[in-house]
């Protein structure tokens, strides 16, 4: 994954503001990806090379500005999603049942009528 700057989007603030921000908009799935990314972020055994992967993908998230504006109707996040699955298919080996769960405890934060069957549906497309 190249990196054309997106890196210098990612802080923990910024990610926790755009989650915040657009959650409900954005729908699980892609918070979901986001999620996992971060968190995969936050594990100390997760190598430096992933982390540049994850900060690069997060970043195209935060990015204010992308290739389909977020703000258009059913294709907003679209490329956002793509960029976070790419990722996440990328790094999968790091994907811990403890980075999963932290995930989903976030999302259910965030999503508080998710039902289990939408959960489990969500572990299955998501990478």
């Amino acid at each position: 994954m190249t990196d054309l700057g997106y890196k210098k989007y990612f802080t923990d603030i910024s990610f926790k503001d755009k989650i915040q921000n657009v959650a409900k908009q954005a729908g699980a799935k892609v918070v979901y990806a986001a999620l996992l990314l971060y968190f995969l972020m936050k594990d100390p055994l997760v190598p430096m090379k992933a982390k540049l992967t994850i900060t690069a993908a997060l970043g195209y998230f935060i990015l204010p500005t992308d290739a389909i504006p977020d703000l258009a109707p059913l294709v907003g996040f679209s490329d956002d999603l793509g960029v976070l699955i790419f990722a996440l298919n990328q790094i999968s080996e790091y994907i811990t049942p403890e980075t999963k769960i932290k995930a989903l405890q976030q999302l259910q934060r965030l999503f508080k009528n998710l039902k289990k069957e939408e959960i489990h549906e969500l572990e299955q497309k998501v990478y």
